[in-house]
């Protein structure tokens, strides 16, 4: 923890910016004593996608799948991006691993979850660019170009059937990839997108909107304190 003089804090203890420039990062499922569970239908793994920037993601895929789709055995691939304001979160915080094994298990899905880069360390575009990297490395894995080699993935993927989803900041990341992407772009290709989930996705605007908080990490004030800081355009 730094020594120095607090620059910025959320009112939610997660997230603290010292004026010397380092954060502190708490996990969101601290607020609620979130639990990891694991019941053992569903197995996972860690990879790096982005060694440049220390960027991993983990693969969850059920232990033993139940495909009822005659014309295959593979499995379709679901890309979810976890939130946090683009400020805090990462793959392995018990909200969002839970929220990947039950995808896992009760879709009878192959569920990637990429990290990104966060702010303000590196502010947009960079968590959107770190997106567009993880379904690069797919792609890769697809044509037989990964470096794992371990069959992992390419034994159970169905690369044709792919889904991209995300909750709040992740909700802002799929919505930019389908700006870029579509369905079927021949950019990925042997991967092909056939759609996009957007979970109350994390957009911010010019002119303030009408907002009634309903739970306590709907409050406003942390929320406009995540965009001034992962936005390119404010550096403060």
């Amino acid at each position: 923890m730094s020594d120095a003089a607090v620059a910025f804090e959320d009112s939610l203890g997660l997230f603290t910016v010292y004026e010397d420039g380092s954060v502190r990062r708490a996990s969101p499922s601290s607020l609620f004593d979130v639990p990891v569970i694991d019941g053992g239908s569903v197995q996972w793994k860690d990879y790096t996608f982005d060694p440049q920037n220390n960027l991993s993601l983990r693969l969850y895929k059920p232990t033993s799948p139940n495909n009822n789709n005659n014309n295959s055995n593979k499995l379709p691939v679901i890309y979810n991006f976890h939130g946090g304001g683009f400020c805090i979160g990462s793959r392995a915080d018990p909200i969002s691993h839970n929220c990947c094994c039950r995808l896992a298990s009760r879709l009878q899905a192959v569920v990637v979850s990429p990290d990104y880069r966060l702010a303000p360390e590196s502010r947009l575009p960079a968590a959107v660019e770190d997106g567009y990297a993880a379904l690069k490395w797919l792609q890769d894995q697809a044509e037989g170009r990964g470096d794992e080699g371990d069959g992992w993935l390419g034994d159970v993927a169905d690369f044709g059937n792919v889904f991209v989803c995300g909750e709040s900041a992740g909700g802002n990341i799929a919505h930019n990839l389908a700006v870029r992407l579509g369905s079927g772009s021949p950019e990925l290709a042997p991967v092909e997108v056939k759609g996009y989930v957007l979970l109350a996705p994390f957009f911010g605007g010019t002119v303030p909107s009408t907002f009634k908080p309903v739970i306590l990490l709907c409050n406003k004030r942390p929320l406009q304190h995540y965009k001034k800081k992962s936005s390119p355009f404010c550096k403060h």
